[in-house]
């Protein structure tokens, strides 16, 4: 009797104990995501970060030149063959609308990617060659030239595997690469979502802003002004 009452104790000691473990590591894990832009804000004198419903921080900035820079993280964990991608999403937008039609890329498909604009796209088109499998569609509106462009620009931007989705509109343009891979164990013993990462780098961040200013420019010739939008 007394043994069982011992052990019930120690079993309810023991739960109670993992209990407030798990909410203590649940909220470090939050703690720890929302300073992964903080050094990547120094790129914008103006910037302002914000917190998403999970907590991972959205960067919104300006250039020079007036165009507004967001930058995002996102926890792709919907495939589950592989382990949770941290993604770093970049959104250009241009001050004025821009009379170019809309073309994007997504390397590796899988059909799962909630975060893709490419799977929004109604035309399907012929990718540049690489060694990763592209999807690339378009809005319908693009001359012969303005493909040939745009696939070359594509084709030098995804012979870098870290890079998941590229795509260029009238609003503006739109980079997103990996940032960090999730924990292994975590994930297969836990099935918890977490990266070893403490802090997204500046220059992980300023390649990708500049990769967006480059599409940018890859159909800006003879470029009319519209109106004013920005990429939600």
């Amino acid at each position: 009797m007394i043994t069982t009452i011992v052990l019930s104790a120690f079993i309810a000691a023991s739960c109670i104990w993992m209990g407030k473990r798990a909410i203590s590591d649940h909220r470090a894990i939050l703690a720890k995501r929302r300073g992964l832009l903080d050094e990547a804000a120094r790129l914008f004198p103006d910037a302002r970060i914000s917190l998403a419903p999970d907590h991972f921080p959205i960067l919104v900035g300006r250039l020079d030149d007036g165009r507004q820079v967001r930058v995002e993280l996102l926890a792709d964990t919907l495939v589950t063959r592989r382990l949770p991608q941290l993604w770093l999403r970049v959104t250009l937008s241009e001050v004025s609308e821009r009379s170019r039609p809309a073309i994007g890329v997504l390397a590796r498909p899988t059909g799962a990617e909630y975060y893709s604009l490419v799977h929004d796209l109604p035309e399907w088109m012929a990718p540049p060659e690489t060694n990763a499998s592209l999807l690339m569609r378009g809005d319908g509106r693009a001359t012969a030239g303005q493909v040939e462009r745009a696939a070359a620009v594509f084709r030098n931007l995804f012979s870098d595997p870290t890079v998941k989705e590229a795509v260029i509109s009238p609003r503006g343009t739109r980079v997103i690469r990996q940032a960090a891979q999730g924990e292994r164990a975590a994930h297969l013993f836990l099935r918890q979502i977490r990266f070893a990462v403490a802090t997204i780098s500046v220059d992980l961040v300023q390649k990708a802003v500049s990769e967006a200013k480059a599409l940018s420019q890859a159909l800006s010739a003879s470029e009319p002004t519209v109106q004013v939008y920005e990429v939600a």
